[in-house]
């Protein structure tokens, strides 16, 4: 596929290290000649230094006969004139536009066809908002993400020993938890997967990903983690964009304290804010969270845009007694570095757009992506159509179908034609048979298993 990105930005660089590595054809553009240089180098992509909302700029990186364009520079007006200007000049077929701001997002009308011409908009602000909230209802977790609209759920958790399913082989599952229907897709021990089978033993201090449907895997995480107290007390260091949407989220079910050092972005938040406390002031300041109760808080969440400040206050708040901290981190070589140590867990803005990005990217009829491990797994939900004669995995029974080694079939989420009807979760057996219209979700443990599980779940033509 021949893609233009517009922006060498952290989200660019990181959807440009997604993609390439998948043999795409890759044209970044952006007006800082220096980050180009360093892409072009690590990554050996083409480049184009220009304004990106430029006609001539578009046509030298080949927008006359791209397939793809992904705009994620920092203007909301240079990403929506670019999907303009490719759609009327070059009729590029497929447009992407990052919006920061939610005036567009609020008017859905401004992005079709007729106007702005955006096939499909991220605002990664609101992902990352949305991605720690998720993280505020499940504290036991590391990573908790969705499937098939909120119907089946994965997370990722430590287990820690003196729970039920730890120390346990996975063959006893069912046995310990009868009432749940649930898969264990993945588990890593010293950072390295291991291949879960029904005799593999769950030790303390594995990372441990479980499936299953949302109503029934607050059971399982507690069967490895054990029983959290819920998060009452929040402290959000930085006001910016993130901060104040995870601010407002929280404002009437939490109690939540803001320190923001800039006096003029503290008023309007007070301002935009009904009940949540703002304070100005640094947030490595010890007096100040020793003064505003730290050590009774239960998560202390580092948004400012220094991610070296976000590091070093959470690293701080851990150890003066914060519950649970988290920081945003947008260099990927830090993410690795500093999780798992005073901070619990630590976020990527970049590395949390990329799933939503590459659904729109996947070949075959792949309808969600998460990255997992920083980019090194994957988990794809993937509707299965056509028939036996059509299919390599319609009609076909879970066991029989040709998965890369260590990829796994986790759940189906089977659809009824009656409208009344629910959907049905199915966690698989080997002899579960697929059909036609599944959404089946696939957990790769290596992110090269991912283009022959594309291609196994392709039709062939005489279901076209």
């Amino acid at each position: 596929m021949k893609i233009i990105i517009l922006g060498a930005g952290q989200v660019g660089a990181s959807v440009a290290e997604g993609l390439v590595s998948e043999a795409n054809d890759i044209t970044l553009i952006d007006t800082d000649p220096a980050s180009l240089s360093e892409l072009r180098d690590r990554f050996e992509i083409r480049t184009v230094c220009g304004n990106a909302a430029s006609p001539s700029v578009l046509r030298e990186a080949g927008a006359d006969n791209a397939d793809l364009l992904i705009a994620v520079t920092q203007s909301d007006q240079t990403n929506l004139c670019a999907c303009k200007i490719a759609r009327s000049l070059f009729n590029l077929p497929t447009r992407i536009a990052r919006l920061r701001s939610t005036d567009y997002v609020d008017h859905p009308e401004l992005l079709d066809n007729n106007n702005f011409a955006v096939d499909f908009s991220i605002c990664p602000e609101q992902i990352v908002t949305d991605y720690i909230r998720r993280l505020i209802d499940f504290p036991e977790a590391l990573q908790v993400l969705d499937f098939a609209d909120g119907l089946v759920n994965l997370t990722s958790v430590v287990a820690r020993d003196g729970n039920p399913l730890v120390g346990q082989p996975l063959a006893s599952l069912r046995e310990q938890l009868p009432d749940v229907d649930a898969h264990i897709a993945a588990i890593y021990r010293h950072g390295n997967p291991l291949l879960p089978s029904g005799d593999t033993v769950i030790a303390p201090g594995d990372e441990v990903f479980c499936l299953a449907a949302t109503s029934h895997i607050r059971a399982v995480m507690q069967g490895l983690r054990g029983v959290a107290p819920p998060m009452r007390r929040i402290m959000i260091a930085g006001g910016g964009n993130i901060g104040l949407r995870l601010a407002a989220s929280l404002d009437e079910d939490f109690n939540v304290k803001i320190l923001e050092v800039d006096p003029h972005r503290a008023e309007k938040l007070a301002g935009s804010l009904r009940d949540a406390l703002v304070l100005l002031g640094n947030s490595t300041d010890e007096k100040l969270l020793e003064n505003e109760g730290i050590d009774e808080t239960d998560l202390f969440v580092a948004l400012t845009n220094d991610e070296e400040d976000n590091i070093m206050s959470a690293s701080l708040a851990k150890r003066m007694g914060a519950r649970h901290t988290l920081a945003l981190v947008n260099r990927k070589s830090y993410v690795g570095l500093v999780e798992g140590g005073p901070i619990d867990i630590v976020i990527s803005p970049a590395q949390a757009s990329i799933g939503v990005l590459l659904a729109h990217v996947r070949r075959g009829d792949v309808v969600n992506v998460h990255s997992l491990r920083r980019g090194s797994a994957e988990a794809l939900e993937i509707i299965a159509h056509g028939a036996s004669g059509t299919s390599k995995v319609v009609g076909r029974a879970v066991g029989d179908i040709a998965l890369p080694e260590g990829a796994t079939i986790n759940a189906i989420v089977r659809y009824s034609s009656l409208p009344d009807e629910m959907p049905r979760v199915l966690i698989p057996h080997r002899d579960t048979v697929i059909e036609n219209e599944d959404h089946i979700i696939v957990f790769c443990p290596h992110k090269n298993m991912v283009k022959k599980v594309e291609k196994l779940f392709q039709v062939g033509f005489a279901f076209l």
